[in-house]
């Protein structure tokens, strides 16, 4: 009796809070009741744009996977102990959950009110409802597997009694969404309009999805329709068009906007140099990922004889760089140079040495691994420590490369595979893609090799843009990613004993990386020439899937909990 009583108190508190975006909180506060809502073209226009607030559409983050290094801090998913207790859980399931309630109210007052809308522009108006559910559900059933589908409003009393659907029924429901909004939604709005779903944004989230489950086949025609599209194009810089003063570029199919004016933007404080007023790179690129990047002829480190380990930067795929301050370069504003030895630095603004605060030879917390974050990085972030750059959530490059994916594991090798790869890699070269001899041109046409070389180029193409966790769960690569140790420099005084005394800095050798481009530094702290930071974890047993959040099984005696939890 007890735990009844606690139980219906626990769920007359829930009722007022995590369901009320199924019945309660159907939209925002400020469009009124769902009741007389929906009355006209601005109504309506309201609740669209309210789709797409940020908090709809996360980007997983990169401390989930090995590009990353938080000092000798894993998270939940790279200590193994994600459980359905993990606020990171709640909030997605919570987030989504919310994004599909507040699209299914927009879907059935256009099907069920008298609205004064032309036919034309209803069915658009659905069809972008339909597009944002397609995409909340998609997220769903990637981190969940089986979740709960809807499409109505669900009433309280319902809500806690509906069990999940298998994902199966529920990505073939996601697929006739995405093809119900290809069908109908614009190639593009005005560019002064919010962003808006469009018929190329359908397209590429339905191949993504399509990818992440292994459907080759819809996959391929998704991407390929969008190509043939020639709405998209890639942008003829790969470093500036990260930077918050490029935006809605030919290259960006959906992205969401954000404004420090406006209070949304992220504190970046813990990604920026010492010498800026930051943390040192307290958050910044891992070994493994600057391991991770090909020589200019196309070969990993330890296979190419271009690749020098005292000078890491040199002779690198360009992306290495635009990505990873390179040592004894500029960067907002002074020389970086993390060398335990370079106790002065200059600064660009002043032309004077000044002390180095980015090395540990004087600070503590200067970067624990000597890397520092550069891509999308500018002044504006050193200025105010905000970043408000657009959230780019799909961008032509990823969509010729899932081209390619889908090409390759259907074994369907031709022209159009060679050329999509080629065009994302030449990009970074600033060449174009048929002049092969200006870059290491992609050639081969065998499909384990290709298989290969396409996820060095994901891993190269799109650190930090969160779509590396993804990646290593779709590829069942995560066990042995996320199982690696992350290494960092030795303390001062050994670093200088060991390494830098007998000439063997950056790396005193080359690490080993394999086929699914991952790289391993063992050798290098087994030998005592690296600092051990963090010991990464990662159960396959369980951790594929996320654990359904735990106050959803207490309350739902139909919810199942995934396996492991």
């Amino acid at each position: 009796m007890i735990m009844k009583s606690l139980r219906n108190i626990f769920v007359m508190i829930l009722s007022l809070t995590v369901w009320s975006c199924s019945d309660l909180d159907l939209n925002p506060l400020s469009e009124g009741s769902s009741e007389t809502w929906f009355s006209n073209d601005v109504e309506i226009n309201m609740s669209l744009n309210d789709l797409y607030k940020p908090a709809f559409w996360p980007v997983d983050p990169t401390d989930w996977t090995d590009d990353w290094i938080n000092r000798e801090v894993l998270t939940p998913i790279t200590s193994a102990t994600i459980n359905g207790e993990w606020a990171t859980v709640a909030s997605r399931w919570n987030a989504h959950y919310q994004a599909v309630s507040r699209a299914n109210a927009v879907i059935n007052a256009l099907e069920t009110k008298e609205v004064p809308l032309v036919d034309e522009v209803k069915e658009r108006y659905i069809a972008e409802a339909r597009f944002v559910r397609a995409y909340q559900y998609s997220r769903l059933i990637s981190y969940f597997g089986d979740v709960v589908y809807y499409t109505q409003t669900i009433p309280l009393e319902e809500a806690y009694k509906t069990g999940r659907t298998p994902k199966s029924q529920v990505l073939n429901a996601i697929y006739e969404d995405f093809d119900y909004a290809i069908a109908r939604l614009p190639e593009s709005y005005p560019a002064t309009s919010p962003t808006r779903g469009t018929k190329g944004a359908a397209l590429a989230f339905k191949a993504r999805i399509a990818l992440y489950n292994q459907d080759w086949e819809i996959a391929r025609d998704a991407a390929k329709a969008l190509i043939d599209m020639g709405t998209y194009s890639l942008h003829p810089d790969f470093g500036e068009l990260f930077l918050s003063s490029t935006r809605r570029v030919p290259e960006i199919v959906h992205s969401i906007a954000r404004s420090a004016t406006l209070g949304v933007s992220e504190n970046i404080r813990a990604y920026l140099p010492r010498n800026n007023g930051g943390w040192g790179g307290q958050f910044g690129p891992s070994w493994s990922l600057l391991g991770s990047f090909l020589c200019t002829d196309g070969l990993p480190v330890d296979e190419s004889p271009f690749f020098d380990p005292r000078d890491p930067f040199k002779n690198r795929d360009p992306r290495c760089s635009y990505t990873i301050v390179p040592f004894q370069s500029a960067f907002l504003g002074f020389i970086y140079q993390p060398h335990p030895d370079s106790l002065e630095i200059l600064n660009l603004n002043t032309g004077r040495y000044q002390v180095n605060n980015d090395t540990r030879g004087n600070q503590q917390f200067a970067s624990f691994n000597g890397l520092i974050l550069k891509k999308g990085v500018d002044e504006t972030w050193a200025d105010d420590f905000l970043n408000d750059s657009d959230i780019i959530v799909m961008r032509y490059a990823d969509v010729l490369l899932m081209y390619a994916e889908a090409k390759i594991e259907l074994g369907e090798i031709d022209d159009s595979v060679l050329e999509a790869m080629n065009r994302v890699r030449a990009r970074a070269y600033k060449v174009d893609y048929k002049a092969t001899s200006q870059y290491p041109a992609i050639t081969t046409t065998d499909r384990d090799e290709l298989r290969s070389i396409l996820r060095f180029e994901r891993r190269m193409e799109f650190a930090f843009e969160g779509t590396r966790y993804m990646d290593l769960i779709r590829w069942r690569v995560a066990e042995k990613a996320l199982n690696m140790p992350n290494y960092g420099l030795l303390d001062p005084d050994e670093l200088r004993a060991k390494v830098t005394s007998k000439g063997l800095w950056f790396f005193p050798e080359v690490p080993a990386v394999d086929e699914n481009a991952v790289v391993d530094f063992t050798g290098l702290g087994q030998k005592g020439l690296a600092k051990l930071l963090t010991n990464g974890q990662f159960d396959a047993s369980r951790q594929y899937l996320w654990p359904i959040p735990s106050k959803e099984v207490l309350i739902n005696e139909n919810m199942d909990q995934n396996p492991g939890y």
